[in-house]
């Protein structure tokens, strides 16, 4: 797991968090999830995994508002991922969490943009996928997250080891199966099939982010390697400095 925890005085901590890439990343990334549940998740019978499933699972049988679940879920969620990822974790969070609400808010004020996709699960499972992939993978990539069930499965890979589509696919998978009781099988699977693939594509765009710095390091260190025995070598016996003697021998008084 990429994301680590460090400590930052205000200054450099904040130069550091809010530098306008990783802004404008987490702004794109917020508005491509958003997009994809507006158009697609909100208007088929395609459901989520993790902190979203369990709101609406809650809701059908307890009848217990969003309103009310979901700020309570997120909060534990977060105060899980502030123990363990740190607070600058949370700081990152807070512009992807906003930033998600303020565009799911601005799409909502136009008709959607994508055809109704009720009638073709499977083409709405794999667009729908795509789509909360890339945003979320976005997102992630800069060391945030969207919402409670990102801070989860960022705070899972860390402690375990795992790979963070494991972490987003042991929640996802736990909360369909429970969805069952009240949503059909048929509709399980294609829910099934977006929730592997949003995890997946997340877990190729954490993993590329990080990918050219180790390259970047295994240069430098193959540098210093060549350098090194070069430099022995210029220290072996036989090789003569400029009065003549033996380099590695002592010289005579």
């Amino acid at each position: 797991m990429a994301v680590k925890r460090k400590n930052f005085n205000f200054e450099e901590g904040r130069q550091k968090l809010f530098t306008p890439g990783r802004v404008a990343a987490i702004l794109a990334g917020a508005a491509i999830l958003s997009f994809g549940i507006y158009n697609i998740h909100q208007r088929t019978d395609i459901t989520e995994g993790g902190v979203l499933g369990m709101i609406l699972l809650l809701n059908h049988w307890f009848g217990i508002s969003p309103a009310v679940t979901t700020p309570v879920l997120d909060v534990l969620c977060y105060a899980f991922a502030f123990r363990h990822l740190g607070k600058n974790f949370l700081k990152v969070s807070l512009i992807s969490t906003l930033s998600f609400a303020g565009f799911f808010h601005l799409w909502e004020q136009f008709p959607p943009l994508l055809p109704d996709l009720s009638s073709y699960s499977l083409a709405a499972a794999i667009l729908g996928g795509v789509l909360v992939g890339s945003g979320v993978g976005l997102v992630v990539r800069q060391g945030a997250s969207c919402g409670g069930d990102d801070a989860l499965a960022l705070t899972i890979s860390k402690l375990t080891g795992c790979r963070i589509s494991r972490a987003y696919l042991v929640a996802d998978i736990s909360v369909l199966l429970l969805s069952l009781t009240y949503i059909p099988a048929q509709h399980i699977a294609f829910s099934l099939l977006t929730v592997t693939i949003s995890s997946l594509l997340v877990d190729f765009m954490q993993n590329f982010s990080y990918r050219t710095k180790p390259e970047k390091e295994t240069r430098s260190e193959r540098r210093a390697a060549v350098s090194e025995p070069a430099k022995e070598h210029s220290h072996a016996p036989g090789n003569l400095r400029s009065d003549g003697h033996q380099k590695g021998y002592p010289t005579k008084l």
